[in-house]
């Protein structure tokens, strides 16, 4: 009798780990930020990227005009993979590119945009990565497009041949 409780402890002892596991395993604990569609965009206070002159949100963006917020970096590699369809947007006359450049070093910034090309119209710093934060980024790059001042479409990653077609016929 004593030979058979300490397998069936035992047994009974790894069914139970196993089953908390696997329920484990079936809980998704990813964390998503939230989409911030049709909500209004945040307000703040920014520093311009070439002067340090301080500018406020509401002075940035205008109701009834589109405006596509690029979070970027020079060490961003997927910031590199995306800058041709930034390029490619800023000839679209409807859409006005802001950029901001978030926790980078500013002559690595301006090298970057050199090399491959300046798609913003302005560009604003992020040094500290918090504007960042309350715009719901929790990565770079993202991009959102706001129209009347409120988000209406977020893109978390890089742009891409689907996303840009997508911001065209929105902007339409």
């Amino acid at each position: 009798m004593k030979n058979k409780i300490f397998p069936t402890i035992v047994a009974t002892f790894f069914l139970i780990i196993f089953l908390i596991f696997y329920k484990g395993l079936q809980n998704s604990n990813i964390y998503t930020p939230e989409k911030n569609i049709g909500e209004k965009i945040p307000t703040f206070t920014v520093k311009q990227f070439d002067s340090n002159n301080q500018v406020h949100s509401q002075d940035i963006f205008k109701k009834d005009k589109f405006y596509l917020l690029n979070i970027w970096a020079s060490w961003c590699v997927p910031c590199k993979d995306e800058h041709s369809f930034l390029m490619d947007l800023k000839s679209q006359n409807k859409l006005e590119i802001i950029g901001l450049n978030y926790k980078d070093n500013k002559k690595n910034a301006k090298f970057f945009l050199k090399e491959l090309g300046n798609p913003y119209k302005s560009i604003f710093s992020d040094q500290d990565g918090i504007i960042s934060i309350e715009w719901g980024a929790y990565g770079v790059p993202e991009t959102f497009l706001i129209y009347d001042k409120k988000v209406i479409k977020k893109i978390i990653g890089p742009l891409n041949s689907k996303s840009l077609i997508e911001i065209k016929e929105l902007i339409q």
